[in-house]
């Protein structure tokens, strides 16, 4: 029998990026909000010890226990899909601060063509560019409305960075300077300008100096120490939630955070959201939390299956094409090539998680399209984040990866290699979504989270293209050797890929195709904010954090005027259809 608990203003379930800002923002004006952790606390102490890339690239310390939860995974919709018992194409984390832990820092804006993109394609390009089966649809909101949230989020984090011609256009500088200048990305930089390119210091959540954000609190400058990803960094030089946002919730007196409150359900009376039903994960024992408003800030992948095991929203059906929750499902592609040099050496073992320069000539819409088979494109980098010497065994192709040549080989490319590599954006096609599996539960008996997703014509048209251009910047770099990256014939949930999930509770300016509106609340529940990279309509050519956290602090600014007009929010009411 669950215990029922006194009821609160505020309920987040998840203390990530998104649970930190919608708590912050909240705290700060009076609000009372109570944070939901299934995970365990975190602080800067807990990764002062030496650096063990075992415990945590390897085994996955900051990672969710599949034997708990997990998802099921099929390429197509006839598949029986089957439980995910390893982590490999992405990681998802648990334990407060989310991936804001251990993620490595790279923070981009959307572009204007992203949050317009069935718009902007139609009218360049004519209505049929892709043809039927993608399901591509405008934001519901324009990126002059956006831009200042993009900017608060940068505040917040201390962001490093310069301005480049073809990013997305900026009212203020970054708050921080970029980060330092090596031979590898001058090497790049260099390249790159030859082509006619224009290159630029990738931004970054690495602090290039110390930083006091404009709620107090201090970020450390960056070491260079090369342990950002899957790591959690104990200098707290690296911009994340436990150093900022978290700390200036709680210090309102406003915020109560709970670890190990693991969210089965979110009540809901048919009309509205009443608050949401736990398990203490130590205890064992369930209880019921009451609330005028529920906040949705857990990752991508549990924000949908919630809504799904809780019954709120249309599950979205591919054959009709009808519902919303778990439509658009997307990831990336990740074109790219090696460079390899017989003579050179890079201190590659040093760097930082957003160490990096990059070039955004072929990302969204900032080249033509008219001569190519698919639409918007991706930047393109070379990151020094630190090759650690047990997960970095680069070789050429003709080199077996098992024994004595792979060895002696392994060593001798360890300082001469150098990766160019494009993040691709992904299109939402309508064969591409999140459901809930039939077969498979969890510990607690509810239905697993299934999966249903494969490479498109799209993203092998884009990937051979981006791929070409990463070879040429590789050949203008000096390598001896340049060997470009192949995509699969199917997409593989075993290789680590990125950890860059999107959609699921899309937004959008029509009820019909997307769940929430462009102050992320539901269409159908206006009292249920769903916070996320859940929320985009599809995947763009950068990490999406800068825009995860952009829409936070607009999601937050929607609930603030939810509670000031007495339960009332102006939605938006455009029409979104497919291209």
């Amino acid at each position: 029998m669950a215990t029922t608990l006194d009821k609160v203003e505020v309920v987040t379930v998840g203390v990530g990026w998104t649970g930190g800002i919608i708590a912050a923002e909240l705290a700060k004006k009076g609000v009372k909000v109570v944070g939901l952790e299934r995970g365990k606390e975190r602080t800067t102490e807990d990764f002062q010890h030496i650096h063990d890339e075992y415990r945590y690239a390897i085994r996955y310390e900051l990672m969710q226990d599949l034997s708990r939860e997990t998802i099921t995974f099929r390429n197509h919709r006839d598949d029986r899909a089957l439980p995910m018992r390893q982590l490999g194409s992405f990681l998802l984390g648990e334990g407060l601060g989310g991936a804001g832990i251990h993620w490595n820092g790279q923070t981009w804006r959307f572009l204007p063509y992203d949050l317009e993109i069935k718009s902007m394609t139609e009218k360049k390009y004519g209505a049929n560019k892709l043809g039927s089966d993608y399901n591509i649809q405008d934001w519901g909101i324009t990126y002059d409305e956006l831009e200042p949230y993009f900017y608060k989020f940068e505040q917040t984090a201390g962001i490093s960075g310069e301005e480049n011609e073809f990013s997305a256009p900026r009212n203020n500088p970054y708050p921080n300077p970029p980060m330092k200048e090596t031979p590898i990305t001058k090497r790049f930089k260099d390249a790159a300008k030859t082509l006619k390119l224009s290159p630029f210091h990738m931004p970054s959540g690495n602090m290039s100096q110390t930083y006091k954000n404009p709620d107090g609190q201090t970020i450390a400058q960056c070491q260079y120490c090369g342990f950002c990803e899957r790591f959690g960094c104990e200098y707290g030089a690296k911009s994340s939630p436990i150093v900022t946002v978290i700390p200036t919730a709680k210090q309102t007196g406003n915020f109560e955070l709970r670890t190990h409150a693991n969210v089965t359900e979110v009540i809901y009376d048919g009309n509205k959201a009443t608050g949401v039903k736990y398990i203490d994960l130590q205890t064992g024992e369930e209880f019921i939390q009451p609330a005028d408003i529920v906040v949705l800030t857990s990752y991508v992948m549990n924000n949908s299956r919630l809504l799904l095991n809780s019954g709120i929203g249309r599950p979205y059906d591919p054959e009709s094409r009808t519902g919303v929750i778990g439509r658009n499902y997307c990831y990336q592609i990740l074109p790219g090539a090696t460079a390899f040099f017989e003579d050179e050496k890079f201190n590659t073992y040093m760097g930082a998680g957003s160490l990096g320069a990059t070039v955004d000539n072929y990302n969204g819409d900032n080249f033509d399209h008219s001569n190519v088979n698919f639409i918007h494109g991706g930047s393109i980098s070379t990151t020094q984040t630190g090759q650690r010497p047990i997960n970095n065994n680069t070789v050429p192709n003709d080199i077996p990866n098992w024994g004595q040549q792979f060895k002696s080989e392994s060593i001798k490319y360890y300082h001469r290699n150098l990766s160019i590599g494009a993040q691709g954006a992904s299109l939402p096609h309508r064969n591409n979504y999140l459901s809930l599996d039939p077969d498979y539960k969890d510990i607690f008996g509810d239905p697993l989270l299934r999966l249903t997703y494969d490479f498109t014509e799209q993203d092998r048209n884009l990937h051979s293209y981006l791929t070409e251009k990463c070879v040429e910047i590789g050949k203008e770099m000096g390598a001896d050797r340049v060997e470009p990256r192949e995509i699969s014939d199917h997409y593989s949930i075993v290789p680590y890929q990125t950890t860059h999930n999107t959609g699921g509770v899309i937004m959008g300016g029509d009820p019909e195709t997307s769940a929430v509106n462009n102050y992320l609340q539901m269409w159908d529940v206006d009292n249920l904010f769903v916070v996320g990279a859940s929320a985009f309509a599809h995947n763009g050519g950068y990490n999406p954090t800068g825009t995860v956290g952009a829409l936070a602090y607009r999601a937050a600014d929607g609930i603030s005027k939810y509670i000031e007009n007495k339960g009332q929010l102006v939605k938006a009411n455009q029409s979104s259809e497919h291209v």
